[in-house]
């Protein structure tokens, strides 16, 4: 999922940062209610949040659910997918109520996923509060780090699209860390871009690409024999850890889902059953089991880290949807890189004279992307660095985070009987930082083991011919 990048101007980086603006209420009724207090007219529908959900949700990671399959085998990879599906899904719901529960206890509208962990802590436990502003710090930074990486990810994917088709059309050896260089010209001028009104264009082109890109590489999916002999029922255990890392990492939306719950003007409708998060959630938990399965039936060993760098070399139509798919990503790449440098700028403008923000804003958005360029040339392999970033950052934000805010929220005297809130927390924090650890390790292996200078396979390019 990676991703807020497909979201358009349904709510603005300001919802990720809301205490700027917002001072805590000084009401004395008896029941506040933070729902009658947001914006009930040019709020969003529950219709437009299912959508601006449904739409961020199903990214550039669906195209990695394949090589999902690849590290788990056809079985697991089903049940897996299920599975961490729907633990995404519980933790969201667990950091909204949290949320919800926060806003009545210090009487405000809404907060922000940072801002939540930042007045859970003020407000619980002694012992927690003087590590409020660390707890605020470390999700903005953990959000930040999330976006910057995922941004270094959809270079390599943009540079591994333009090799494959052009090295082949053109019988051409170039190496992908040229493509990389070359890919950064573009992103740096797309990435200089501060009016998310001038973005919203890039993203519905954008979006038109992903819609053919997928029609296209569904036809080559459904028009290949698929085969079940040859595929394990459940991977190797060394491999496993690559499956729930890149799973959380196409899944996870955790960053997106406070802001269009706070948007809504009927914020009930976002949980429960049926609701905006439950829908959404079941839609997108089929359809990256259905890419993932029979990607990895059709392509089995030989699949990519993008589903759409499997489709036939030299064949005009597959040609037509990587590059359509690159040009996606590209397009999407200012809002991507938006939000965490928004984020980033907020905490240190105030370190700057004001006339000279704008050329501070040109010499920081251009530093950032030439260091994502920098680490996107140090790892040009797409299927680990997919991995990396799920297990470190995707395990962080959406599971562990969540249950020890949940956790620190209800303590000491609402953690249920027998304190079974509690003791399911302390699992699923465990399970995050086993995720961490099993996935980021994997990862770095599969890394180090990758020869990175193997020369694309030319004879392939001339097999559609």
């Amino acid at each position: 999922m990676m991703s807020a990048k497909d979201s358009k101007a349904a709510f603005t980086i300001s919802t990720f940062n809301f205490t700027s603006n917002i001072k805590e209420t000084k009401k004395h009724d008896d029941e506040y209610d933070p729902f009658a207090c947001r914006d009930q007219k040019s709020g969003t529908s529950t219709r437009d949040a299912f959508l601006h959900l449904l739409k961020s949700s199903l990214g550039t990671g669906i195209l990695a659910m394949p090589m999902a399959f690849l590290n788990a085998g056809i079985v697991f990879g089903l049940v897996g997918t299920l599975s961490v599906g729907l633990l995404c899904t519980y933790c969201v719901h667990i950091l909204v109520q949290t949320s919800h529960g926060i806003c009545r206890k210090i009487r405000v509208p809404f907060l922000g996923f940072a801002e939540t962990a930042e007045k859970v802590f003020q407000h619980g436990p002694l012992s927690l509060r003087k590590w409020s502003n660390f707890a605020k710090q470390f999700v903005d930074g953990s959000l930040m780090a999330t976006y910057y990486a995922a941004a270094c990810v959809d270079i390599v994917f943009i540079a591994t699209s333009f090799r494959d088709v052009i090295n082949c059309d053109l019988d051409l050896n170039w190496h992908i860390r040229f493509y990389i260089a070359l890919t950064l010209i573009p992103c740096l001028f797309i990435g200089q871009i501060r009016d998310l009104k001038l973005l919203v264009p890039f993203s519905a082109i954008a979006n038109l690409f992903v819609i053919v890109t997928f029609a296209i590489t569904l036809y080559y999916m459904f028009n290949e024999s698929l085969v079940f002999d040859d595929k394990p029922y459940i991977a190797k255990a060394s491999q496993l850890p690559l499956f729930f890392a890149t799973v959380i990492f196409a899944m996870e939306g955790i960053g997106v889902v406070m802001p269009v719950e706070n948007s809504m003007k009927t914020p009930q409708h976002f949980l429960g059953c049926p609701s905006v998060l439950n829908m959404a959630m079941l839609i997108v938990v089929t359809l990256y089991a259905t890419i993932g399965f029979f990607g990895y039936i059709t392509y089995g060993s030989e699949v990519r880290g993008s589903i759409t760098l499997n489709l036939p070399y030299g064949a005009p139509l597959a040609d037509a949807a990587k590059i359509l798919m690159a040009l996606a990503i590209l397009f999407t790449f200012g809002l991507q890189f938006y939000i965490p440098n928004d984020i980033l700028w907020i905490k240190i403008k105030h370190y700057f004279k004001p006339k000279n923000h704008n050329r501070i804003q040109i010499l920081l958005r251009t530093i950032i992307i030439l260091i994502s360029g920098g680490v996107a040339a140090a790892i040009p392999n797409l299927e680990p660095f997919i991995s990396l970033v799920g297990a470190v950052f995707f395990s962080l934000l959406g599971i562990f985070v969540p249950s020890f805010v949940e956790t620190a929220f209800l303590w000491p005297n609402h953690l249920g009987c027998f304190k079974w809130k509690l003791i399911k927390n302390v699992i699923l924090c465990i399970l995050a930082i086993l995720a961490l650890i099993a996935g980021s390790t994997a990862s770095i292996i599969e890394i180090i083991n990758i020869n990175n200078d193997v020369p694309e396979n030319i004879a392939q390019c001339h097999a559609y011919e």
